[in-house]
């Protein structure tokens, strides 16, 4: 069977996902609860996995993405991300990683829907806008801290949350204020489309999803966005973010979090960057 040989292709996975099959929607379901789900390389390359075999699997009408435990998930971790390298290349792979990882959202081909049962903060909040629908657990929080971490708008977020939830808002989420809305602010708002109790989460996104499947619905961006336009936004929005990761304000400030988090190897490769960063940004 199809949907069996996929399931069987995530398990190297199996570290880091869970995956399951019921009445043509397969569950993609983030296994990293200690580490709040957090988007390490790892975490990164097991969902796109998932994702790819969802698509070829002709049994698979559509998907629900979600998390486990108490978090959604806690966004990329930086410092499991990026490496010492020569500058220009550090910059390129910044570059191509944001793009990739939103793209591999945008061009999903089949429904998928996106079931946060938790805080959800950074990336992990964008790229659930560029899906057809988010459902959300009434514990539910909404994070996007760019500017206090010193980073431009990603995931499409500079065009997205305006469409979905109107210019005020998103300047509220995106800028200093740094607004975090609940579950049912969300709803209200327009980030989220359903909020159920945490318990019924499951049940009621496989509930839309099998409707979807009922109904014959097609690949749909949240907000009506077009495919094509949003690949632009992500590509250009990846060279400002990496232009910015390598900026001293934003080394620094990485170099001082990880360091008070106690993740001393981690925060010594800010650090080197940091330091030498009057020597290599010549060579950006």
């Amino acid at each position: 069977m199809p949907h069996l040989n996929y399931l069987k292709l995530c398990d190297n996975s199996s570290a880091h996902i869970q995956s399951s099959f019921k009445a043509g929607v397969v569950t993609i379901m983030m296994n990293k609860p200690k580490k709040l789900n957090g988007w390490t390389t790892d975490m990164m390359d097991a969902f796109a996995m998932a994702f790819k075999n969802a698509a070829k699997d002709e049994q698979t009408k559509a998907v629900i993405f979600t998390g486990a435990g108490e978090y959604y998930s806690a966004g990329v971790n930086l410092g499991g991300t990026l490496k010492l390298m020569a500058p220009k290349k550090l910059h390129r792979l910044i570059v191509e990683h944001n793009e990739n990882l939103f793209d591999r959202f945008l061009t999903f081909p089949k429904p998928i829907l996106v079931a946060i049962n938790g805080p959800a903060i950074g990336a992990s909040v964008t790229s659930a806008t560029l899906c057809d629908a988010i459902i959300a657990a009434s514990t539910s929080t909404y994070s996007t801290p760019f500017a206090a971490l010193g980073i431009t708008p990603e995931g499409c977020s500079s065009i997205q949350f305006a469409r979905l939830m109107g210019e005020k808002n998103a300047q509220r989420m995106l800028e200093n204020e740094g607004w975090r809305p609940n579950a049912d602010e969300a709803l209200a708002a327009g980030l989220v489309q359903w909020v159920v109790p945490k318990d019924q989460l499951q049940a009621e996104a496989q509930k839309v999803a099998q409707e979807w499947i009922t109904d014959g619905r097609s690949r749909k961006i949240l907000g009506g966005s077009k495919l094509s336009e949003l690949q632009a936004v992500n590509a250009r929005e990846s060279i400002e973010l990496a232009n910015r990761f390598l900026g001293a304000d934003f080394l620094r400030g990485q170099f001082s979090f990880l360091w008070r988090k106690k993740k001393h190897l981690q925060s010594i490769v800010f650090l080197i960057l940091w330091g030498l960063r009057p020597l290599w940004k010549h060579f950006l």
